[in-house]
């Protein structure tokens, strides 16, 4: 089968596609899945240069969100809910680039029928971040004023949706006027505003009418920034540092403002607090079904063929949306079948 296969470190560009790597088989608890689609992240980038903090053994199939297909000869392990073809989401630690992949069942969810593949590619960790950063980790309220950096990346655009549908009202900010359009057109961000320019927290402070935001959500590594514009007893999370460096704060900002600064790291609830997981997919699948939210894919989806491009394009913040690599063609595949 085609495969991202890493073995050894290299950057993604470097990496050439693998076209009769081994099929994964399924473990006890484990189904098959055809991938349709994945979804692109910035910690693949990291994770195939062994510069992310897990980091499998050689070799290993880059790639963690994926879209497709319960696999005809999949396994269906005692107490599992789905039926070779049936639509599905899911996750893996690694293996998602890749024509076929084994995945525990519980990490596979159903994709709701208004969604495509290529929607339903970033789904699994994009998607749950964003949510329990607003809700369970910055304890959002209707009526508050939400901040969103990167606003038109993967985690962001699905930020702007998730506080626009929880009753927030949201200041889009991104790098580029494109950027800008993207946000209001397909996030439907309140406001927004470019922070290249200089002092662009004096904006902010002017929409909010000088008090500042509730709530920073930031990817990129702007949390520094974002304190000039926080308002009294405002939280600031901590999403990742997609701008490359990770930041130092001043605590006398902190104290000053009675704020609090917490992170959100989405893949250590599969540890941490299992529990917890299936209140927020179950959140998010009825936003999804009711079309309150709906995932916005980048415009140029690759072919397994071309990934580097679009890891590269990804990597120097060239991309809107969700990235994805489209593996099968479901019109094709359902035409083979006839």
């Amino acid at each position: 089968m085609r495969a991202v296969v890493v073995t050894e470190y290299a950057h993604p560009s470097k990496i050439p596609l693998t076209l009769n790597a081994p099929a994964p088989k399924a473990g006890g608890n484990e189904v098959l899945v055809d991938v349709y689609s994945a979804g692109l992240n910035f910690y693949d980038i990291l994770q195939c240069q062994g510069k992310y903090q897990y980091q499998p053994p050689f070799p290993f199939v880059l790639g963690t969100e994926f879209a497709g297909r319960i696999a005809a000869d999949s396994p269906i392990p005692k107490g599992c809910p789905y039926k070779p073809g049936d639509r599905v989401f899911g996750g893996v630690s690694n293996g998602a680039y890749a024509e076929k992949v084994a995945v525990k069942w519980a990490d596979v969810l159903p994709l709701p029928a208004n969604m495509t593949f290529d929607q339903g590619a970033g789904l699994f960790v994009t998607w749950p971040t964003s949510y329990e950063a607003l809700v369970g980790r910055a304890e959002l309220k209707s009526g508050e004023w939400v901040l969103v950096t990167a606003s038109a990346g993967g985690v962001g655009i699905a930020a702007v949706q998730l506080a626009k549908a929880l009753g927030a009202k949201v200041i889009a900010a991104a790098g580029s006027p494109a950027k800008i359009d993207v946000s209001v057109k397909y996030g439907g961000a309140d406001h927004a505003v470019d922070y290249s320019k200089p002092n662009w927290q004096q904006e902010v402070l002017k929409i909010t009418g000088g008090r500042g935001v509730d709530v920073v959500y930031d990817p990129v590594g702007l949390i520094r920034d974002s304190l000039k514009c926080i308002a009294w007893k405002g939280r600031a999370i901590v999403v990742g540092f997609a701008g490359g460096k990770i930041e130092s704060l001043p605590l006398n900002l902190v104290l000053l403002k009675n704020i609090s600064i917490v992170g959100i790291h989405w893949g250590a609830y599969t540890t941490k607090e299992p529990a917890h997981k299936p209140a927020v997919y179950g959140a998010l699948l009825d936003l999804l079904s009711t079309g309150r939210v709906k995932p916005v894919v980048y415009g140029d989806i690759y072919p397994l063929e071309r990934i580097a491009d679009g890891l590269a394009a990804l990597e120097q913040r060239k991309t809107w949306g969700k990235v994805v690599t489209r593996i099968r063609n479901e019109e094709a595949a359902e035409k083979a079948k006839l």
